[in-house]
């Protein structure tokens, strides 16, 4: 099947009523200010309908060979129902069908725009391929090779998805891929949901077991619940032996033999070393929250102490193992997370932390082996996992491919409580079935909410992204409130300079390394120009909530434009930005010559980074995959996501950039940063003034301006808040008792006083000034009294 992409697309959702009142209400409150700014935007809010959906499999049909999906495949027939499936056929027998997903399901990726992907699956309900077709996300047409989306795929094909329908299994999942997570978890999505939808529907030859052909899948039985009760106490064979003590071997060989199949040459060129034969890892797993496992695996006194720990219906898993590879790692002790295990039940994701993990020396259960690894885990109330639902431990095994890259291969150990420990009611009865009822026409699947029963898909994508991204979104609120505590006592830190510095370059340090090294929240230009082009083609909050990090940082960014205007993320959010000021830090700490641009020349530079906003703002109105290719003159991508891991032209103007603010503090922030131009625009209808100024500042005192590190005080004095970056260096200097020439007067007129008024001493001399520095050109001289 093809693997080329297009560069047009159609965005399928609009605006609903509440969501304009919402926005409206928004726009209203920043734009008091600026009141026409306000109409324009209503009017195009008004204007903005959403073009029809319209099912696009035939646009893509000429380029799909039935024979590459299904051996023997001569021909595919026309499309057929709604949404459209092709039947394809080897001869005259039916081997499967062909559908796109965006006919089928939402499928917007990171760009806001429909991800095309064309899907096979044989009349068993197996996947049998998968083809990208169009897309335009950003990240892959520049960035990362569009091969690795495809093979991070691989894992779908050949998945059974009749029993995923049924609610029997949970949903496949894709191999992860750096960078592009969200665009991964986007095509998956849509590709199980898709499947899915269609043989409930009863289109793909499938019938549910107890089903007919668009009828409603049968009656969920009643739900078991825990057998009551102390337990008993068994030993290791029987707990093994019945199944509630779970096992994952893995030998040398065949890991090995994995990574052969899994198509990465890199990887399977690189064996782990040793004789095939030879254990990799011996897994096991057990929830010893369940009275009898805990009693066994546990003892008496250890149960007792975590059956007092546990809150009502949280749930603890001990998972032990041995051999040359080890579950834990040492990414915990570097991060705070297992990165090598996580817990999966529903579709829904948990990696532990080290506050959920105590280590264990030994297994009480008579007969258990010596184990060098044993962690008892402790699993978060807010994951709210079901013991008596079956559930997965996935093992992660990576293997390095050369000095940066590694591959990775998912091993599941599955687990469901043996029926020893649960009790389960009497099935209701059922209603009987009129014998002469007659067939219900199959339902149509393209537009229609899912069904109640379709178990971990009746949640949407970004709500279960959301889910898996708890600690990290908490992380970042609670840095969002730290730095609003900095800026509204902001008074109170500049008194105090030495404290103010630290607390600056902790915060930026921060920004740079677990903001955007780490958790890849960087803003972009391309937010700016997905979110325009979305109120002009269709807006869908889904493809915005599918980043959470980017979603809470806009939130923040948002609401502290109407209070400080762009600063608060270009001075202290922004990890490349953050990236630039640190190293000018250890640049000028090197004694690194600083060069100071003429003002007239500096301030005819300004004008650069608008110039790039709005090319590239005019640019996608014709074409945003264009805009987003051009949005590389942003070197974000480069330095934060990719970590300068890509291609040697990018890399060397990423380089270049750092090397010139080394020189010229934030040189891409002052002239090329289309963002920052972007953000300066709603910047100016701030509402309050937060920056002091003395009369005397620029008149005759110039010495902020001087020291600004971004040249955003005009001479005058005034502060220009499109450059500003909100560093508050010149509040401190506002402060200073001892730099400030309007406080060093105002502090000798008081000292003067007060020695007026105080009797001297005989033989008393008066207080003495000393001249600490020659006053510049234009400046009040600086002295201090002793």
């Amino acid at each position: 099947m093809g693997q080329d992409a297009k560069s047009t697309g159609i965005m399928q959702s609009h605006l609903t009523v509440p969501e304009m009142a919402c926005l409206g209400v928004l726009l209203f409150a920043v734009g008091a200010r600026c009141r026409w700014v306000v109409v324009l935007v209503t009017l195009l809010l008004s204007f903005a309908v959403p073009p029809a959906s319209a099912a696009r499999l035939s646009e893509f049909l000429p380029r799909v060979q039935p024979g590459e999906i299904f051996p023997g495949a001569d021909r595919i027939g026309p499309p057929q129902g709604d949404p459209p499936l092709a039947p394809v056929f080897a001869m005259d027998r039916l081997v499967g069908h062909v559908w796109l997903n965006t006919d089928v399901t939402d499928a917007t990726g990171y760009s806001g725009k429909p991800i095309a992907i064309v899907v096979a699956a044989d009349t068993d309900g197996v996947i049998r391929g998968i083809s990208l077709m169009e897309h335009h996300e950003p990240i892959v047409l520049i960035g990362i090779p569009q091969h690795r989306i495809i093979g991070a795929l691989n894992h779908l094909v050949g998945a059974a998805m009749g029993p995923v329908a049924r609610g029997e299994q949970r949903p496949p999942q894709a191999d992860i891929v750096s960078g592009a997570t969200v665009t991964v978890l986007v095509i998956a999505d849509s590709v199980v949901r898709s499947t899915v939808k269609l043989l409930r529907a009863g289109r793909l030859g499938v019938v549910p077991a107890g089903a007919t052909p668009g009828s409603a899948l049968p009656q969920v039985q009643a739900v078991p619940t825990l057998a009551p009760g102390p337990g008993e106490v068994h030993d290791w064979d029987s707990l093994l032996g019945d199944g509630s003590i779970r096992r994952l071997h893995l030998s040398i060989g065949e890991v090995n033999e994995a990574f052969a199949r899994s198509g990465n040459q890199a990887a399977a060129d690189n064996p782990e070393p040793g004789d095939p034969d030879d254990t990799f890892i011996d897994l096991y797993a057990a929830p010893v929250s369940v009275p009898t496992v805990g009693r066994s695996l546990l003892g008496e006194a250890a149960y007792e102490r975590l059956a007092s720990r546990l809150q009502p219906g949280q749930q603890a898993i001990l998972v032990a193992g041995e051999g040359a590879y080890s579950f834990k790692g040492s990414g915990y002790v570097r991060g705070g997370i297992f990165d090598r295990v996580q817990l999966v039940q529903d579709g829904r994701t948990l990696r532990f932390r080290d506050r959920d993990h105590t280590r264990l020396g030994d297994i009480a259960a008579a007969g258990a082996p010596r184990l060098p690894e044993i962690g008892l885990f402790i699993v978060p109330p807010d994951f709210g996992l079901d013991p008596v639902e079956p559930w997965q431990l996935q093992l992660l095994v990576q293997r390095a491919t050369g000095a940066r890259d590694k591959a990775f291969l998912t091993f599941e150990l599955g687990y469901r409580l043996p029926d020893q420990y649960l009790v389960r009611p009497p099935p209701p009865a059922l209603a009987p079935t009129p014998a002469a009822a007659p067939a219900q026409p199959s339902p149509s699947v393209g537009a229609g909410p899912e069904t109640a029963t379709q178990g971990p898909l009746d949640e949407p994508l970004w709500q279960r992204i959301w889910w898996s991204k708890t600690s990290d979104i908490g992380v970042t609120a609670f840095a969002l409130m730290i730095l609003t505590g900095i800026f509204f006592f902001q008074d109170q830190l500049v008194r105090r300079p030495k404290l103010y510095r630290w607390v600056r370059r902790g915060f930026l340090l921060w920004t740079l390394v677990w903001l955007g090294w780490y958790a890849n929240a960087q803003l972009s230009v391309v937010n700016v120009l997905t979110f325009t082009n979305s109120l002009l083609t269709g807006f869908n909050w889904d493809y915005f909530l599918t980043a959470p990090l980017i979603f809470v940082l806009w939130c923040g960014v948002a609401a502290a434009l109407i209070f400080w205007g762009r600063g608060v993320f270009c001075g202290w959010l922004c990890p490349f930005g953050a990236l630039q000021e640190l190293l000018a830090t250890v640049a000028q700490a090197l004694r690194v010559p600083q060069l100071t641009l003429p003002w007239g020349l500096h301030e005819r530079l300004w004008p650069i980074k608008y110039v790039i906003f709005l090319v590239l703002f005019g640019v996608s109105f014709h074409s945003i995959g264009m805009a987003e290719q051009m949005a590389e003159v942003e070197p974000f991508k480069t330095a934060i996501i990719l970590k300068f891991i890509r291609d040697w032209p990018f890399t060397l103007y990423a380089v270049a950039l750092l090397l010139a603010g080394l020189f010229v503090e934030r040189f891409f922030c002052r002239y090329l940063c289309p963002l920052g131009a972007a953000l300066a625009i709603p910047g100016r209808m701030r509402t309050f003034e937060w920056l002091k100024r003395w009369p005397e500042c620029g008149s005759p005192c110039q010495r902020c301006a001087r020291e600004c590190p971004v040249q955003s005080i005009h001479p005058e004095g005034n502060i220009n808040p499109n450059e500003c970056i909100y560093c508050m260096h010149c509040q401190e200097l506002y402060r200073a008792e001892d730099r400030c020439p309007h406080n060093i007067q105002r502090r000798l007129k008081r000292e003067k006083q007060i020695a007026m008024s105080a009797v001297p001493l005989p033989g008393a001399k008066g207080p003495k000034t000393i001249i600490t520095r020659t006053a510049a050109k234009g400046d009040v001289p600086t002295a201090l009294g002793q």
